[in-house]
């Protein structure tokens, strides 16, 4: 089963007219992209764009086959000529399915925002799922039959779409993820395809075609990825972002609470509130063992730093005299725990990590010390990191 897909783009394509934002700016050659239209084996359209007849001109296609033209979404833009010899554009109920004399089958798929998706499936028994912009699907099973050879869907938009995907049964590792709807709040290339490695899809032009069932060589997700940063230089929300396709989640906070602290209690509850609902936060500094258990969900660590902070306080450390005594000793003991941890986990894990020192050296003696120490944590566990970033003014470096 082959699809071709006529635009890549929102519902208004890339670049928005007249907008002057740098995702605009850069949406030249390859990045622009039209509407999203997909055509199936030259016998299905889904979602009527303009300039189509066009676009699959570009393509290679030809429209003249068409059996089923199939609207997604609702269309709030100006009205789109239909090409003369086609079929009506149509709108099919949620689980409706409609067999075609060319042996395709066609179900709609009830999504949690208006629209439709639709689930397509070849002679020959291959499976394809496309979803409408900003959608999800509805009311999937727990365990889905078996998983789509290839889906469409808003993967920048909607991250949790593909974590629904992936907790019915409907992805699997051999599913071919494609983000499709992809608008101005995207960012750029090549930006626009790491992060979408990390959540296990990728990016491709207007005028591609795609055949369901091949191999696809995306990135593997890595296991353990550190993201390195300064203050709000973007690394949190880069793990949590990583993170926003999965399933389920173990968020593991361990900055702890802080008493007649009113701005870190603010800061707590707006890390709190935008955690998707599906997240099982742990407050705790024992890391160790979560990272031991191989069987449970991906872990996201925030932060190392301040995992630091208590274990120098509960080993006395920012005292010269107790360094010296021991403390020191008891510090880079946790430290090697930690680290032979990470090495060995089996669990998909992100961790932040601050990086301070970088030119400032501190006037005490213990501010100086938790500097070295936490240099020490980060580069010992960079090196037993399959992926590394280093975060500064929202921008990814690439460390590993």
């Amino acid at each position: 089963m082959e699809l071709t897909l006529l635009g890549t783009g929102g519902p208004e394509g890339l670049p928005l007219p007249d907008c002057p934002c740098a995702s605009c700016a850069l949406a030249v050659g390859a990045g622009a992209r039209a509407a999203t239209a997909v055509m199936v084996d030259g016998v299905v359209l889904i979602d009527l764009t303009p300039g189509v007849a066009l676009a699959a001109a570009r393509a290679g296609q030809s429209l003249g086959a068409l059996r089923l033209m199939l609207l997604s979404h609702p269309h709030d833009g100006p009205a789109v000529e239909i090409p003369a010899g086609l079929p009506a554009p149509a709108r099919v109920p949620d689980g409706q399915r409609l067999p075609l004399i060319t042996g395709h089958r066609v179900e709609a798929v009830a999504t949690d925002a208006p629209g439709t998706g639709y689930a397509v499936e070849s002679p020959d028994g291959l499976r394809a799922l496309y979803l409408p912009p900003g959608c999800a699907p509805a009311g999937l099973a727990e365990t889905h039959p078996e998983p789509y050879d290839l889906v469409l869907l808003d993967v920048v938009g909607r991250p949790d779409a593909l974590a629904r995907l992936r907790a019915a049964g409907a992805v699997a590792s051999t599913t071919d993820v494609v983000a499709v709807h992809i608008g101005h709040s995207a960012p750029p290339q090549p930006e626009l395809g790491r992060r979408l490695a990390a959540l296990g899809a990728r990016a491709v032009p207007d005028g591609t075609t795609l055949v369901a069932g091949d191999y696809q060589s995306v990135p593997d997700v890595p296991r353990r990825t550190l993201v390195l940063g300064g203050a709000r230089s973007g690394k949190s929300a880069e793990a949590e972002r990583r993170m926003s396709a999965y399933p389920e989640v173990v968020y593991v906070a361990t900055g702890g609470t802080r008493e007649g602290d009113a701005d870190w209690a603010r800061r707590v509850a707006e890390h709190r509130e935008r955690r998707p609902a599906g997240w099982r936060t742990e407050e705790t500094l024992d890391l160790v063992p979560l990272l031991a258990d191989g069987s449970g969900p991906p872990l996201l660590i925030d932060c190392l730093g301040l995992w630091l902070t208590h274990v120098m306080d509960a080993a006395g450390a920012w005292d010269d005299e107790a360094w010296r005594d021991g403390a020191g000793r008891e510090v880079r003991r946790r430290t090697e725990e930690l680290t032979l941890a990470w090495r060995t986990t089996r669990r998909t894990v992100v961790a932040v990590s601050n990086e301070v020192g970088s030119g400032v050296v501190p006037a005490h003696a213990s501010g100086r010390r938790f500097r070295d120490e936490l240099g020490r944590l980060n580069a010992s566990v960079a090196a037993e990191s399959e992926h590394v970033l280093h975060f500064v003014a929202g921008l990814p470096q690439l460390l590993r």
